[in-house]
């Protein structure tokens, strides 16, 4: 992989476009559709055919506080709740002002969306996501992230906004003062385009497809299976090492710890959060499975062959079905049910009486509302009856959460505490919000930044285009 920047006197080029915007997944396209708001045209450039990007295998799920989808649902949600969650959830550790900004920013972004593109958002509104206090993430009808990505990809082509696909950028060229004057794309063919811009926008996700990189910052994963897009190798690491921008939480990321296996089908947390819980191939409980999702990726990964099984019910079952990764899952037969806990024990080669055990314990302490030796609160989890379901599920690593650093406009900054004035970074690209630990991802963190900062770059590159 060739990521490169170079210095040019007199840089030159073939094409010249205001804004050029390097990734076509949910950042890159929010910031296209911003910045065409704003009255300046951009060029998004994507490697691959057809823009998909990571949003693609998300559950295309955005927190939001304060949106009139929650008013409609009776949920009293505030900016400032959701910040300190943010910050909760990552012990500290977040950027206080970046969490400030995303926090404010996302839910004029989803309304804007839903008013001005026809995305018709509405709220998660029957379970609970670890870390929230409230009841804020927001999808659109499927409840995933294929259809967030082609809805905003339709709105991009219905605002006529050039889209150049498979053409992969593998240089940035500067000029004698530092700014960013321009890039090169390549075609598969081989050839190379040299393509101008007065601001560019780096939204190219972040390096969690890239072994070496992961290997150096996330080495727990280092032989996890990558659940992400191809696409993430880390270009904006690696041009921003050669810049002299400040990379911060380089440690950080999203693993998930309930991805079915063999089947390679992200099964939601809802089967945990509702109520469920999870085993191992010995039929034991391991861990405190409220904390979250991302860190139960190296909990489920320390167990005997990496594997762990959800425990759960029909009516779990039945929440879940609202994500269309779960009803895949169910058609695909990763999904086993029983009308007794010794019988679904049989279905998944697990120890009936261990399974039972566990069983047990969990229902025990949910009549009880008394936490279990892990530090699990039972105290609002409903009771499990038959038929029980269950899915062998493994430990991944979706996606980097570590960076560029940037300031409120979302332009780069440089180590020296400078910013580069005309190049912005959004999504995986951008620093995050879950400081530098797994155990700091806050359910939906990498959809915010993408959103939230997409709208923000967007608008801020148009701006700088149109000054000069």
């Amino acid at each position: 992989m060739k990521a490169e920047v170079v210095t040019e006197t007199d840089p030159r080029f073939q094409t010249e476009v205001p804004v050029a915007i390097i990734g076509a997944g949910a950042a890159g396209l929010v910031a296209a559709l911003s910045c065409k708001a704003a009255g300046v045209e951009p060029l998004v450039i994507e490697r691959d055919p057809v823009p998909r990007g990571s949003t693609s295998l998300s559950a295309g799920l955005i927190p939001a506080a304060g949106t009139r989808f929650q008013r409609e649902r009776g949920i009293a949600d505030d900016v400032e709740t959701f910040a300190a969650d943010i910050q909760k959830k990552a012990h500290g550790q977040a950027d206080p002002a970046l969490a400030a900004l995303v926090a404010r920013n996302v839910a004029p972004a989803i309304e804007w969306l839903a008013d001005a593109h026809a995305l018709p958002f509405s709220v998660v509104h029957d379970f609970d996501y670890p870390g929230h206090t409230h009841r804020r993430m927001h999808g659109l009808p499927s409840r995933s992230g294929a259809e967030l990505v082609d809805r905003l990809r339709q709105a991009a082509e219905e605002a006529e906004i050039p889209l150049l696909t498979e053409a992969r950028v593998t240089t940035l060229i500067r000029d004698a003062s530092g700014a960013i004057r321009g890039l090169v794309a390549e075609r598969p063919d081989g050839s190379a385009e040299r393509v101008g811009a007065r601001a560019v926008v780096l939204a190219c996700c972040g390096y969690a497809g890239n072994k070496a990189l992961v290997r150096k910052y996330i080495p727990d994963l280092a032989e996890a299976i990558y659940f992400g897009h191809p696409g993430n190798e880390g270009e904006a690491v690696l041009w921003g090492e050669q810049l002299g921008a400040d990379l911060r939480d380089m440690t950080g990321h999203q693993g998930h710890g309930s991805v079915a296996h063999p089947q390679g089908i992200l099964v939601s947390w809802a089967v945990i959060m509702e109520g469920g819980f999870q085993v191992n191939l010995l039929g034991k409980r391991f861990w405190n499975e409220s904390s979250g999702y991302s860190e139960a990726a190296v909990a489920v990964l320390k167990q005997p062959d990496g594997i762990a099984w959800d425990i759960f019910d029909l009516r779990i079952a039945g929440i879940a079905r609202q994500f269309e990764d779960f009803r895949n899952a169910e058609e695909q037969g990763a999904v086993l049910t029983a009308d007794s806990i010794e019988a679904l024990a049989a279905k998944a080669k697990l120890p009936a009486d261990a399974l039972r055990a566990s069983f047990d314990e969990v229902e025990s302490h949910k009549r009880a509302s008394t936490p279990d030796v892990f530090g699990r609160d039972w105290s609002r989890g409903a009771a499990l009856a038959a038929p029980f379901c269950a899915v062998r599920v493994t430990g991944t690593l979706f996606h980097s959460q570590g960076g560029l650093a940037i300031d409120d406009a979302a332009r780069v900054r440089l180590a020296g505490g400078a910013t580069i004035p005309n190049l912005f970074a959004a999504g995986g690209a951008a620093c995050g919000v879950s400081g530098p630990e797994a155990s700091g991802y806050l359910s939906g963190n990498g959809l915010l930044t993408a959103v939230a900062l997409g709208r923000i770059a967007g608008l801020n590159a148009a701006s700088v285009a149109q000054a000069e």
